[in-house]
């Protein structure tokens, strides 16, 4: 799973998945059943099953994150919040390395 950066650019060889409000943008999205179509099919419904679950921990992620302070204070400023994550996320990856 990738990020998409500022511009709405992807970086090349990432995969980025989103909700279905990004159809037609080339984006990983969930399946739709087409007008007049019963049910999806079994490879649509468990892509989408393992779609719910990544995005279900993302989102999940993002809402912790709204609860921290530093988060809450650099929201009111312009680039902050993109500096602050980028910390955050290398201080998380400092204790995975151990």
């Amino acid at each position: 799973m990738g990020i998409v950066r500022r511009e709405g650019r992807r970086r090349p060889g990432n995969t980025v998945i989103a909700d279905g409000g990004y159809r037609g943008t080339g984006l990983v999205i969930p399946h739709r059943r087409e007008k007049g179509q019963a049910q999806l099919s079994a490879w649509k419904e468990e892509h989408n099953a393992s779609h719910r679950k990544v995005r279900a921990r993302v989102e999940h992620t993002f809402a912790r994150m709204k609860t921290w302070k530093i988060m809450r204070d650099c929201h009111l400023k312009g680039e902050g919040v993109h500096h602050t994550m980028l910390g955050i996320a290398r201080l998380h990856n400092l204790t995975l390395a151990g």
